[in-house]
Parts: C-alpha cells; sequence; structure tokens
C-alpha cells in the first residue's frame, strides 16, 4: 500500500509530522540536551521534571522552546528525507512486491539513516547551542560550582548566545548569527561537527527503528492487504522509537558532549568519539551513558508515533489532491 503514495505526498507527511511532533515535545529535548551536559559536582538539575521547572522559573516558558526555531525549520527536510529514502529502499529491496525479512528491513533503515544525516548534523549542532545556553547561565549563577571568568571560552558570537558573560548585559542570538560565525572561522565543517557521532547514533536508530515498526504494524493488520489501524501505528511507532531511542542513548550522549561548543569550568574537551567515551567512562562512570535516556524516549515515542498517523493516514496525500502540485505525482 505505502508503495502507492507519491514521493511529494511522502516528503510532505514527514515534513508535517515533523513539525506537529517537535512542537509538542521540543520542551522534554531541551532538557535532554541540559541533562546530558551535566557533569559531577555541577548538576544544575536533577531531574527532567526540575529541569523544565527551573527553566519556566528563570527564562519564562519560551525558555523551554530555546532553539526550537532551527528545528521547526530543519525538521520538515529531515524527516521527509528519513521516510522517503526508507520507502525507497524498501521498495528497491523488495522483490514483486513481496514482504522483506527483516535483514533487508534493517538495511533499508541503515540506509535511511545515513542520507538523514545531511540535516540532522548541522541542525543539532545549532540547536544545541541554544538549548544548553540556560544551563551554563544557571551554573554561573549557582554559588560554589563555577566561576564567572572562566565561561565563555569560544568565540565572541557564540558566547553571546550562553549570555553568560561576565559584567555584560545579556544578548541574544539567534541561530543564524551562530551558522555565519561557525562557516567564517570553520567552514562547512564547522557545521558538521559531530558527523561520525550522529552516524553513530542515526544509523543504529534506523536499523532497530523501521524493521521493529513494520513488525509491529504487521501484527495489526486485519489481514495482508489492509493496513493498520489508526490507533495500532500510533502504538507501533511509539514503541518502536522509544525502544530505538533507549538503545542508542549512549551514541546520542557523546554527540551531544562533541557538538557543545562552550564549556564551563572544569568541562573536558574532546578530540573525537573515542576521546570522548574514554573520558566520560573514567570519569563518570558507565551511568553517564544513560543519561536523558528517559527523557529521550519521552521525545521520540509520541514524535514517531505521530510521524507514523500522519504517513499512514494520507495528510500529504490530501493536500497533493487539492493542489495544482497532483500533476507531479501523475
Amino acid at each position: 500500500m505505502s508503495q502507492q503514495i507519491s514521493l511529494p505526498a511522502k516528503l510532505i507527511n514527514g515534513g508535517v509530522a515533523g513539525i506537529v511532533g517537535v512542537t509538542c515535545v521540543f520542551p522534554i529535548d531541551l532538557a535532554k540536551t541540559r541533562l546530558q551536559n551535566q557533569r559531577q559536582g555541577q548538576q544544575v538539575y536533577k531531574s527532567m521534571v526540575d529541569c523544565l521547572i527551573k527553566t519556566v522559573r528563570s527564562e519564562g516558558y519560551f525558555g523551554m522552546y530555546r532553539g526550537a526555531a532551527v528545528n521547526l525549520t530543519l525538521v520538515t527536510p529531515e524527516k521527509a528525507i528519513k521516510l522517503a529514502a526508507n520507502d525507497f529502499f524498501r521498495c528497491k529491496l523488495s522483490k514483486d512486491g513481496r514482504g522483506l525479512t527483516v535483514f533487508k528491513e534493517m538495511l533499508a533503515g541503515c540506509a535511511a539513516g545515513m542520507c538523514q544525516v545531511i540535516i540532522t548534523t548541522p541542525m543539532e549542532m545549532l540547536k544545541i547551542q541554544l538549548q544548553d545556553a540556560g544551563r551554563l547561565a544557571a551554573q554561573q549563577r549557582k554559588p560554589g560550582i563555577i566561576p564567572a571568568t572562566r565561561l565563555a571560552t569560544t568565540n565572541a558570537v557564540l558566547s553571546r548566545s550562553y549570555n553568560v558573560m561576565p559584567n555584560t548585559s545579556p544578548r541574544a542570538i539567534s541561530a543564524t548569527q551562530i551558522a555565519r560565525e561557525l562557516l567564517h572561522t570553520q567552514g562547512i565543517q564547522g557545521l558538521y561537527k559531530g558527523l561520525g557521532a550522529t552516524l553513530l547514533r542515526d544509523v543504529p536508530f534506523s536499523v532497530i527503528y523501521f524493521p521493529l515498526f513494520a513488525n509491529l504494524n504487521n501484527l495489526g493488520k486485519p489481514s495482508p492487504d489492509e493496513a493498520a489501524p489508526f490507533f495500532w501505528s500510533f502504538i507501533s511507532g511509539c514503541v518502536a522509537g522509544s525502544t530505538a531511542a533507549v538503545a542508542v542513548n549512549p551514541c546520542d550522549v557523546i554527540k551531544t558532549r562533541l557538538q557543545s561548543l562552550s564549556k564551563a569550568s572544569n568541562e573536558e574537551t574532546y578530540s573525537g568519539i573515542v576521546d570522548c567515551f574514554s573520558k566520560i567512562m573514567k570519569r563518570e562512570g558507565p551511568s553517564a551513558f544513560l543519561k536523558g535516556a528517559g527523557c529521550r524516549a519521552l521525545v521520540i515515542a509520541p514524535l514517531f508515533g505521530i510521524v507514523q498517523v500522519m504517513y499512514f493516514i494520507g495528510v500529504g496525500e490530501f493536500i497533493m489532491s487539492q493542489s495544482p502540485l497532483k500533476l507531479i505525482s501523475d
């Protein structure tokens, strides 16, 4: 059934679902980033709920959506690429319309994960700088944790995004300004810092998610020729998404640490994936790799549940049927 859906409709389904999902779960994603970046002895937040409460108190309600603009802008192409690529590779790997083996489903998911990092890496890079700003500002305000003179060791533009420069008034910074500064100082590779860690997270995620979702969704089909019910697709997306998210959380912790450009006092820098892994293991122990796992599961579960619901109820098909762009898919 999914192979009969036109490519433009698939792209619309993925894009709309990404926007709706991110809008709903972004505050939890912000809490995940801040919890993952905390080091031992410098904890500002005790839990996800504590993080969200303190964020609202210090930054206001919209503080929970810091960095959301870049995510909302780029999540449409990211989700569109991910879903369309997976569907494309599944179609190519199938024979005569028959179902795929688990190995081929994993192969299709792997290819889809490799395609999406083109958008995911710079999106996450910019988002993390803005999300983590409040944590560093909170550390400066908390006595005994961080000397004010040690903050903002990166360039001036990135420093302002953290709103923690000593003896200066707060100045806002946008993702666009950060992107321009990175391009000016480091070139395109500045936006793709952490690419290896992103691949290490997203490829295994897709390898786990897509086959698991496909098999769970098949369990809800009344017959092989019929689609699964609305609620079953949602539940399947939630279960598969949360399972895959927790499984790759250690890679997400490494990616978050590598992509955080500004550091607080006593926060070590990392030269790469192996260096980051070894330093976290040595200084914080294995449990550090599970930081933010609960938040990540709560983010991914509804996000991918919504994605699959949009994908299967056919929002894209409806929009295409009402648009002159319908000619594209004919």
